[in-house]
């Protein structure tokens, strides 16, 4: 026992523990990205026992979307566009990316997680092992071509793309047409690079 009246080692949870859990693990996936970072090491980092960690976050995927501030889950993304026929598999795609731009919350979250891959190599470092873990990866494996990855990434280039332009940029006619209208145009692109 220790003056205080508590066994040495570890600190138990206290009210901010979960924060300070996120903001180690947002600085262990900065310093070491998101592969090389383990829930051991975040919980080494934030002074508390890996069970402890476990108890606030499920996986190392869950803790990765709450350091970042990712306003919906990717893991959910994924299985909504695998989830359906090939064929309509564009579709799926644009309607889950702008859904989640189109929603107030959303956009300001994605906005402020934008500026932050274009200004910062660590975030956009986290981001893309991340993401490509959690979406390229199973969508690839959907695609079951041997040049998946590259079909996905040049989805992820017409998604940046139309993000930069119609949410940040705010060029029009992109900024102001209906989302529905959009989508129309944008999947049958979507669809060409994943399986035309």
């Amino acid at each position: 026992m220790t003056a205080t009246g508590r066994t040495p080692g570890r600190r138990p949870g206290g009210p901010d523990t979960r924060g300070e859990i996120v903001k180690a693990a947002r600085e262990s996936f900065a310093d070491k990205g998101f592969a090389a970072t383990s829930i051991r090491a975040v919980a080494r980092r934030a002074g508390v026992d890996a069970a402890l960690v476990h108890h606030y976050f499920d996986s190392k995927d869950e803790l990765f979307i709450e350091a970042m501030a990712i306003p919906v889950d990717p893991r959910r993304i994924a299985a909504q566009i695998i989830d359906g026929p090939l064929d309509e598999i564009g579709r799926r795609i644009a309607t889950e990316f702008l859904g989640v731009w189109e929603s107030p919350d959303g956009q300001q979250r994605m906005k402020a997680l934008f500026r932050s891959v274009v200004t910062s190599d660590e975030v956009a470092r986290m981001m893309r092992e991340g993401i490509t873990q959690m979406i390229i990866q199973p969508v690839s494996q959907v695609l079951d071509v041997p040049d998946a990855q590259l079909r996905v990434g040049l989805v992820a280039t017409q998604l940046v793309g139309t993000a930069i332009v119609r949410y940040l940029v705010g060029l029009e006619p992109i900024a102001s047409i209906d989302v529905e209208t959009l989508i129309d145009r944008l999947a049958p692109v979507l669809q060409l690079h994943l399986t035309g």
